[in-house]
C-alpha cells in the first residue's frame, strides 16, 4: 500500500511554482529541517519517518497556493504537540503568526471523540475555536486529515470506519464550504472506501470497465467543440472531467442506475474572460441541442462558496447526455481550489483583480462567520450541534433580494427568516412578504430561486408566534432578544414604580435615598452595576424594595416579630425549609409558582397559616414585602416536588407518547397532563413530580432536544 516517498526537493519544487520570494523560501526549507530535527527517532504506524506525514501536508496544501505561512505550520504543525519545543524559542522563530496557526492545530489534534453528543459538542466547539483566529487553521487541518485517510490501510479497522464517518461528517463539507473541490472529493472516495468498501470497488470497477469506451466518446466530443471554438476564434482549454466515485455513490442510493448518471460523460471548457463563457454557451447549444432544466449560471450568481461556473446539459455526439462546465480560468482556480487561491492571486494580480479577490474572500468567509454568530447566542450544546448541522453543514437553499442578491437559507426557511438575515431591524417590522411577485403568508416555505420582497412597517413590532414560524437559530433568537429587552424595560419601569412606592410608605425622601454616595453602597453590597440594574432586580423580585432600602437606612423592625408571635407552630416539620431562629413552623409551598428544592426562596408569613414558600422571581411578592422574611434549603432533602411545564409545539401530531417516554427515562413522574390548544400545535401543560432543580433542568433539556418541541417553560401564575 505504500507510494514512493516523496522528498524535500518534490516539495520544494513545488513551491517555486508560485512562491517567488527568496526569503519565503528560505523560511520554509528551514521550517523544513527544524520540523525533521524534531521529529527524529519517530516513526508513523505505516513504517515510514515521521517527517513524511508532515511533508505531505505541505504538499497537499502547494497544490491549492496555500502562503508560505500556511505551509510553514503544515511542516510543523505536530512539533509543538509531539516534541520538546521552547514556545518561547518557537515564537521567536518562526513568528507568532505560524505560533498561532500551529496551536490552533495542535488544539483540533488533541481532541480524541466518540460520535456521543457529548463529544460532538466539544468537537464542534473547538472547531470554533480554531477558526475564530485564522481560518488557515482549518485548511492546514483538512491537509492533515487528508493524508491520514491516504495512510489510513495501516490503521486497525474499527478506527478506519470511525475516522471515515468523521470525514463524511464534518471535514469534507467544511472543505466544500471553503470551496476547496480537490480535498472534498478525494476525503469523500477514501472514506467511501472503508466505509462500504464493496461499493467503492463495485462503482470503480464499473468505471474502470466502461472507460475506454467513455474516453473515445468524450474525446470525439471534445474534437467537435474545439472546431466549433477555433471556427470563432475563441482562445481556449477543454479538458474532460472525471466523476468522483462518493457523487455516483449518492446517485446510486437515491434510486438511480450507473446506466442513467448522464454526468459520467463531461467536458470542462476554459476561457479568458466572462464575456467569453457566455458566448461559448450560445455556440454549443447552437450546435447541440440542451436537455430542459439542467441550466445553471452561477456566473451571475456565485455560490456561497465564490463558486462561478456555467452548467449546461446537451445531446452530444450519437445521441449521448454531456454535462458541460465552461468558466474562466480564474474560476477555475477558485473552483478547484478555494479560497487559498486568492492568496495565489493577491501576490499576482492587479489591483483590481486584488480588491475583487479580497471581497471575495470577505463572502466566503460569511460561512465561518454565521457559525461564529451561533457559538456566541446562549443556547445548548445540544441546540448548538443542531444548529451547526441544520442551518451550516447540510444543503442549503439559495433566494433573492429583488435586487439580486443572493441569501443563503436552510430548507424549510421563511419569509421571516429571510427578513431577519436581511436586517433585524427588518424582520422586527415585518407585516407581510410577497414571493414571485405573489403575496404568501409569513410561514410560507421558501424554495430556491424565490424572489422575496418583505413589506414593513415602522410602527410594527415581533409577535411570540413568530417563534414557532421561524427555521434558523439567529431569526429565533433574535425574537427572543427583542422580547426580553422589551420585558426587561417593562421590569425595570415596574421596580421604579414598587420602590418609589416602598420610599413613600417609609416616609423617605427620594433625594435622601438617590444620593450618590448611597448608591453606591446600594450596588456595593448588591452586586449591582447601575440605578436600571437596580430597578430591574426589584421588577424581577430578585431583591424586594426593602432589601434595597435596608442598605442604608435599616430594617423596620417592629412588623415581622409581631407577625412571627401569631403563626401557626405545628409538632414536627419534614418540608425541608430552615427558617433562621424559629423551629416547628408550618410551612407550605407556594401554588402559584411551586418551588423545587434548589430554587432560590422566599418565605411569606401567611395571615393564620404559617410560613408560605415562594420563588424568588415570584410575581405575587411584589405587594407581600412587609410579610416576607428569609427562609433557607435543609442540607438533606426528604420530599418530592410538583412543577407545572407549558410545553408547545410545531405540529398538530400528537407526541405525548414521546414526551412521556422522555420523562419516564429520567424518573420523572407525571402528575398531570392536558392538552390546551391544537388548532396549528399542540401545546401541553403538564405537572411534573421531581427530586430538585437539577432534575427539572435536565428534564427541560431533555424535552427541548425533541426536533418538534419549540419551547418548555415552568408556569407562573
Amino acid at each position: 500500500m505504500k507510494k514512493d516517498l516523496i522528498t524535500i526537493d518534490d516539495f520544494m519544487d513545488k513551491v517555486d511554482e508560485y512562491i517567488k520570494n527568496p526569503k519565503e523560501r528560505e523560511k520554509i526549507l528551514d521550517a523544513y529541517y527544524y520540523a525533521k530535527e524534531k521529529h527524529k527517532g519517530q516513526y508513523r504506524k505505516s513504517g515510514e519517518e515521521y517527517i513524511t506525514h508532515p511533508l505531505n501536508v505541505a504538499l497537499i496544501l502547494t497544490s491549492i497556493y496555500s502562503d508560505s505561512e500556511c505551509l510553514i505550520a503544515a511542516l510543523l504543525h505536530d512539533v509543538i504537540e509531539d516534541c520538546d519545543v521552547n514556545i518561547e524559542e518557537f515564537k521567536e522563530k518562526f513568528g507568532l503568526t505560524v505560533y498561532k496557526l500551529v496551536d490552533g492545530v495542535t488544539k483540533l489534534g488533541r481532541l480524541h471523540f466518540s460520535t456521543d453528543n457529548e463529544y460532538l459538542v466539544e468537537y464542534y466547539r473547538k472547531i470554533i475555536v480554531g477558526m475564530s483566529e485564522d481560518v488557515r487553521v482549518i485548511i492546514v487541518k483538512l491537509a492533515d486529515r487528508l493524508h491520514n485517510m491516504r495512510t489510513l490501510w495501516a490503521t486497525p479497522i474499527e478506527k478506519q470506519k470511525k475516522k471515515s464517518k468523521e470525514v463524511l461528517e464534518i471535514f469534507a463539507p467544511l472543505a466544500h464550504h471553503l470551496g476547496i473541490h480537490k480535498i472534498k472529493s478525494e476525503l469523500e472516495d477514501l472514506s467511501l472506501r472503508y466505509l462500504k468498501p464493496t461499493v467503492f470497488y463495485d462503482i470503480a470497477d464499473k468505471l474502470n470497465k466502461t472507460k475506454a469506451e467513455r474516453d473515445t466518446t468524450v474525446y470525439e466530443m471534445q474534437e467537435e467543440v474545439t472546431e466549433l471554438l477555433n471556427e470563432r476564434h475563441i482562445p481556449h482549454k477543454i479538458k474532460g472531467r472525471a466523476k468522483s466515485i462518493y457523487s455516483i455513490y449518492n446517485k446510486l442510493d437515491k434510486g438511480k442506475k450507473f446506466s442513467d448518471i448522464y454526468d459520467l460523460l463531461a467536458l470542462r471548457i476554459l476561457v479568458d474572460t466572462e464575456q467569453d463563457c457566455y458566448l461559448v454557451l450560445g455556440l454549443i447549444h447552437s450546435k447541440f441541442r440542451p436537455l430542459p432544466k439542467r441550466f445553471k449560471d452561477y456566473i451571475a450568481m456565485p455560490k456561497p462558496n465564490m463558486y462561478q461556473s456555467l452548467h449546461t446539459t446537451v445531446f452530444g455526439i450519437d445521441g449521448y447526455l454531456f454535462e458541460i462546465q465552461i468558466r474562466t480560468y480564474e474560476m477555475d482556480e477558485i473552483a478547484e481550489n478555494g479560497i487559498a487561491s486568492h492568496w495565489a492571486y493577491k501576490e499576482n494580480g492587479g489591483s483590481n483583480k486584488t480588491a475583487n479577490l479580497q471581497s471575495a474572500t470577505t463572502q466566503k468567509l460569511q460561512f465561518f462567520k454565521e457559525i461564529m454568530e451561533l457559538s456566541n447566542d446562549k443556547m445548548s450544546s445540544e441546540e448548538f450541534v443542531t444548529s451547526v448541522k441544520e442551518e451550516v453543514l447540510n444543503n442549503n437553499i439559495y433566494v433573492f433580494t429583488p435586487k439580486g442578491d443572493v441569501i443563503e437559507l436552510p430548507r424549510g426557511a421563511t419569509p421571516l427568516d429571510f427578513a431577519y438575515k436581511v436586517h433585524s431591524k427588518v424582520g422586527e417590522t415585518t407585516v407581510g412578504a410577497i414571493v414571485n411577485g405573489s403575496i404568501v403568508s409569513l410561514d410560507y416555505e421558501l424554495k430556491s430561486n424565490d424572489i422575496i420582497k418583505i413589506n414593513t412597517n415602522k410602527s410594527a413590532h415581533p409577535s411570540k408566534e413568530w417563534l414557532n414560524i421561524v427555521k434558523t437559530t439567529g431569526a429565533r433568537n433574535k425574537i427572543k432578544s427583542y422580547f426580553s429587552k422589551n420585558e426587561k424595560e417593562v421590569l425595570i419601569e415596574r421596580g421604579k414604580v414598587y420602590l418609589e412606592k416602598e420610599l413613600k410608605k417609609r416616609k423617605i425622601s427620594l433625594d435622601d435615598f438617590y444620593q450618590e454616595d448611597k448608591l453606591k453602597k446600594v450596588y456595593k453590597n448588591l452586586k449591582l452595576d447601575s440605578l436600571d440594574d437596580l430597578y430591574y432586580n426589584v421588577g424581577n423580585s430578585k431583591h424586594t424594595p426593602n432589601n434595597i432600602i435596608n442598605v442604608n437606612f435599616g430594617e423596620k423592625e417592629e412588623e415581622k416579630p409581631k407577625l412571627l408571635k401569631n403563626i401557626v407552630k405545628v409538632n414536627d416539620s419534614a418540608s425541608d425549609i430552615i427558617i433562621d431562629g424559629i423551629d416547628k413552623i408550618k410551612v407550605s409551598f407556594a401554588s402559584c409558582c411551586k418551588p423545587v428544592y434548589g430554587d432560590d426562596i422566599v418565605g411569606y408569613i401567611t395571615r393564620g397559616n404559617g410560613i408560605s414558600i415562594h420563588r424568588s422571581a415570584c410575581r405575587n411578592l411584589a405587594s407581600m414585602d412587609d410579610r416576607c422574611i428569609k427562609v433557607s434549603w435543609d442540607d438533606k432533602p426528604t420530599n418530592k416536588y410538583y412543577s407545572d411545564l407549558i410545553i408547545r409545539t410545531n405540529t398538530i401530531e400528537n407526541k405525548l407518547a414521546d414526551i412521556i417516554q422522555t420523562t419516564i427515562k429520567i424518573s420523572v413522574n407525571i402528575s398531570s397532563v392536558k392538552t390546551i390548544s391544537r388548532e396549528e400545535y399542540a401545546t401541553y401543560e403538564m405537572e411534573v413530580v421531581v427530586n430538585d432543580k437539577e432534575h427539572l433542568t435536565k428534564l427541560l433539556l431533555d424535552l427541548n432536544n425533541l426536533s418538534y418541541i419549540t419551547s418548555v417553560e415552568r408556569l407562573m401564575q
